[in-house]
């Protein structure tokens, strides 16, 4: 089973900014995501446990960086490059212009997309 990234279907669109995932890959999500420097995920995770991601995600990082915080108040950079796993309990701010292809186990990456999405909405 394969895709093209272009046919990813786009779940997300603003200014400079654009999201596409699909689930059905034996239980993962793949995503890959284009975003601006200083996109903050830190409001958009605001009322999950630990205002934080709750989703693991592997990836590679195509272009760009991304700062992750960790629960434990760890951080790390992500740049392009990189191959990398975050564990569940995290959130980030782009460093640096960013591209990267993301995998995700499919229903927790679910929870989480509908959450931002109804921040973006304002109706959260």
């Amino acid at each position: 089973m394969n895709i093209k990234k272009e046919d990813l279907p786009v779940v997300m669109e603003a200014p400079d900014s654009i999201l596409r995932n699909q689930g059905g890959f034996g239980g993962m999500a793949i995503a890959y995501n284009e975003l601006p420097k200083g996109t903050d995920f830190r409001p958009l995770l605001n009322g999950l446990n630990n205002d934080s991601c709750h989703c693991p995600h592997w990836g590679y990082i195509v272009e760009g960086a991304i700062r992750i915080f960790y629960d434990d108040q760890t951080e790390e950079v992500s740049r392009a490059g990189d191959v990398y796993y975050w564990p569940a309990g995290h959130t980030g701010i782009v460093e640096e212009d960013v591209k990267f292809l993301e995998f995700s186990p499919q229903k927790e990456f679910k929870e989480v997309m509908e959450h931002i999405g109804k921040k973006m909405s304002g109706s959260a």
